[in-house]
């Protein structure tokens, strides 16, 4: 073999390999359409494919079920002021003569703070003795105690005040611009009154939940739906635990756009065109509109709806594929609820993988032919 022959079969070698690596080596984001058709169902995969339309849109519109149970909702106000054992009061006394029983000299009222009603109901008043508060009104006891007062100092005059106490008090935790431990008083019977005496939820309204936790049942609601729903504005009961938090469901978005990231919901429902404008849109210079894919494991009912099947049982791996190029392809996107887990994915154009293939076939067509000059010399 002349040396002109063994030159060429040595660049056509280094040309082979240079396709070869072109093929199989070229960095990209992820997998292309192909090869996510290739792990379908249809394909003998463990996922089914399926095109969006309206059809798939409607049934796929799941969003989590929030709302009170029968329990809270049927439950009935509180009297406005009952007392009950646990609560905490306070006395002011007047009395009409000065250096009285109770006030102190030079004064003619007494301040009594924090008088704890015991576990029989009972408070201690000084020369009232001892008297049954529970079941009581504010109201009703200040009569009481001014009866018993009344024969030994003349016309006093008496305020009851329910401070606080463990049997008529709700924890407000969380969200909430003053945490800590409040009275149920004639002001704030209701949900939406005590996080108002608060101060109010310290998060964004959209993304703000309200979970009510009453012995050992909890519900949970959205936070807007407790303004438009009355319903939702429950009656409160001692011992209530409100707690406000974010609503935690996120999403990730993965390919040729404008950033890769995982993100979490900022209202209540997204859709996959507004997943998309969260990350800056599609990259013009690599997306291809025609392959946006949404992956989610699927309730089998849902799956079974969407397939037109009823044998599906168990979660169903499901991967969604948008099409931005088709008439109703940006009115299906808009209508495309994005679900919490969801990972969305973008492929890339197939022009930016063709041009790829050229500039690794270009540079390996350079490295080539300073070999073959490196033979020559």
């Amino acid at each position: 073999m002349t040396n002109s022959h063994k030159k060429g079969a040595r660049i056509a070698s280094f040309l082979m390999l240079a396709v070869l690596v072109a093929a199989c080596g070229l960095p990209r984001s992820g997998p292309g359409k192909r090869e996510i058709f290739s792990g379908s169902v249809q394909q003998e995969g463990d996922a089914f494919v399926v095109a969006v339309n309206d059809g798939v849109t409607r049934a796929t519109a799941v969003q989590p079920a929030l709302g009170f149970s029968a329990g809270f909702l049927n439950a009935g106000a509180l009297g406005s002021d009952t007392i009950n054992p646990g609560d905490t009061l306070s006395l002011l006394i007047y009395e009409n003569v000065d250096d009285g029983l109770l006030a102190p000299e030079g004064g003619n009222a007494a301040q009594l703070e924090e008088v704890q009603v015991d576990g029989s109901g009972f408070i201690f008043v000084p020369y009232a003795g001892r008297i049954r508060a529970a079941g009581n009104t504010p109201e009703s006891l200040r009569r009481v105690i001014t009866g018993r007062l009344d024969t030994q100092t003349p016309d006093p005059q008496v305020i009851v005040r329910r401070v606080a106490g463990d049997g008529s008090t709700v924890s407000l935790v969380g969200g909430v611009n003053a945490q800590g431990l409040y009275a149920i008083e004639r002001p704030t019977r209701t949900l939406s009154a005590m996080i108002a005496r608060a101060g109010g939820i310290a998060i964004a309204p959209e993304i703000a939940q309200v979970t009510v936790l009453r012995g050992a049942h909890r519900s949970t609601i959205w936070f807007e739906d407790l303004y438009t729903h009355p319903q939702f504005d429950i009656a409160l009961r001692g011992g209530d635990r409100i707690l406000i938090e974010e609503d935690r469901r996120a999403f990730t978005v993965l390919g040729a756009t404008g950033a890769q990231s995982r993100l979490e919901f900022e209202t209540q429902t997204i859709s996959a065109i507004e997943a998309l404008a969260l990350v800056g849109g599609l990259n013009s210079n690599l997306a291809d509109p025609t392959g946006i894919f949404v992956f989610r494991d699927e309730p089998a009912h849902i799956a079974n709806t969407v397939l037109g099947r009823t044998d599906l049982t168990g979660p169903q791996r499901m991967v969604y594929i948008l099409d931005l190029t088709e008439p109703t392809g940006m009115f299906e996107a808009r209508d495309f609820v994005v679900r919490d887990g969801d990972t969305i994915y973008t492929t890339e154009a197939p022009f930016v993988t063709w041009n790829k293939t050229i500039s690794a076939l270009t540079g390996s067509l350079g490295s080539v032919g300073a070999i073959a000059n490196l033979t020559n010399n």
